[in-house]
């Protein structure tokens, strides 16, 4: 008989067996809604960060950071509750300044990462 950790060594070598299968080209990620918008100039107050995509992705390998000038400034860690086709997170009161949005997305067809970056601005 199988121990329970064997079976689950097998079952998640099997999955990524399977989750490396050549990807499609329409199966790009895009980008629906974002909290900051791209552009966006905020509060200073806000907190409250989101990226919306118009299909699931994987929460686990995902990944949200502020960026200010090239540097991380904060790496968000993405809520696991939250709806599958978003990345949501919290972060400190960021002080004024121009700032990037950067996240790294898996979709649930693909290991491969793709990224990219929301510009905003937060005012005094």
């Amino acid at each position: 008989m199988m121990s329970r950790r064997a079976a689950i060594v097998a079952l998640s070598s099997a999955g990524m067996l399977c989750a490396r299968a050549p990807a499609r080209a329409d199966e790009e990620v895009h980008v629906m809604q974002s909290t900051p918008a791209a552009s966006a100039v905020i509060a200073g107050r806000s907190s409250e960060f989101f990226v919306r995509f118009d299909r699931p992705v994987d929460h686990i390998h995902s990944t949200l950071a502020i960026m200010r000038d090239g540097t991380l400034v904060e790496r968000l860690t993405p809520r696991l509750e939250s709806a599958p086709e978003v990345l949501f997170a919290r972060a400190p009161t960021l002080p004024p300044g121009s700032y990037m949005l950067h996240w790294a997305v898996r979709t649930m067809e693909k290991v491969d990462v793709i990224q990219g970056d929301i510009p905003f601005t937060v005012k005094d």
